[in-house]
């Protein structure tokens, strides 16, 4: 029989390290030709923002040339703004979404 020792080893738990994926922003650039109720209705229909913040985004894109949309995961990002930007195209408009890392 044994006296009593208990041999302890050390238990290794090795987790790999998950970084959280990179984040993009998609941008709305301004133009002078989309009328401002078609940008209100591509970010509503898009990007499911309210009337309110649609109002505001676009309004603040109007007045400094760009605005941030949203900032989420990149191939989200690319998808949003592809498709708002193709939204705008079949409906005649120069609008467009583009998309770029957070920093």
């Amino acid at each position: 029989m044994s006296n009593g020792d208990v041999t302890l080893t050390p238990k290794i738990d090795t987790k790999p390290k998950l970084e959280r994926p990179k984040l993009y922003k998609v941008i709305l650039v301004n133009d002078d030709y989309t009328p401002r109720e078609f940008v209100v209705l591509v970010l509503k229909a898009v990007f499911r923002m309210n009337a309110d913040a649609s109002q505001r985004v676009m309004i603040t894109a109007h007045k400094l040339g760009t605005c941030v949309v949203v900032v989420c995961a990149r191939d989200i990002a690319e998808t949003k703004a592809k498709e708002a930007t193709d939204l705008a195209k079949e409906a005649g408009f120069p609008l467009m979404f583009q998309t770029e890392p957070e920093e």
